[in-house]
């Protein structure tokens, strides 16, 4: 893996609070806490996406079921938007 270092600000009243996520989840390592950060935060981001799919299909559909076909190629299509 290659990294590249990256600059981000944080806020003084926020170093503590830093410090201390970083000491437990990143075990001291600032990247290693980011890594995980912003894995959790992906996951999330995919979560939300896949819950609009579902909002938005059950207000069109009227709350039909899907075969698997049909969720696989709504799932491609908003990942394409």
């Amino acid at each position: 893996m290659v990294a590249k270092t990256v600059g981000i600000a944080v806020a003084d009243e926020l170093r503590a609070a830093l410090d201390e996520v970083v000491e437990h989840y990143g075990r001291g390592n600032r990247s290693e806490f980011l890594r995980l950060a912003v894995r959790d935060y992906q996951g999330r981001l995919r979560l939300e996406r896949l819950q609009a799919i579902r909002e938005q299909a059950r207000a069109e559909r009227g709350g039909r079921r899907y075969t698997s076909d049909e969720v696989r190629e709504l799932i491609r299509e908003a990942a394409a938007s």
